[in-house]
């Protein structure tokens, strides 16, 4: 499973809120969404996060196994 808790992190950390991602960067409200709830995006769209934040690719997303994501839902 990809996680985007990452993300959250590291908008956090650079002090960039969800106003500022979709007013400033042009990110749409369905983006968002689908990131909260851990939907696909494309690499293309990974990139522009990227850019926007300065970071890496692994400071936005992480692969979680399964069988770890079914243990922290019990």
């Amino acid at each position: 499973m990809i996680s985007y808790a990452p993300l959250y992190k590291t908008m956090k950390e650079k002090n960039v809120s969800t106003y500022k991602l979709i007013n400033e960067f042009g990110v749409s409200r369905s983006l968002l969404d689908r990131l909260k709830h851990n939907k696909p995006i494309s690499t293309t769209t990974l990139n522009d996060l990227c850019g926007f934040l300065d970071c890496r690719v692994e400071d936005i997303v992480e692969y979680i196994k399964e069988e770890e994501a079914s243990e922290k839902n019990e």
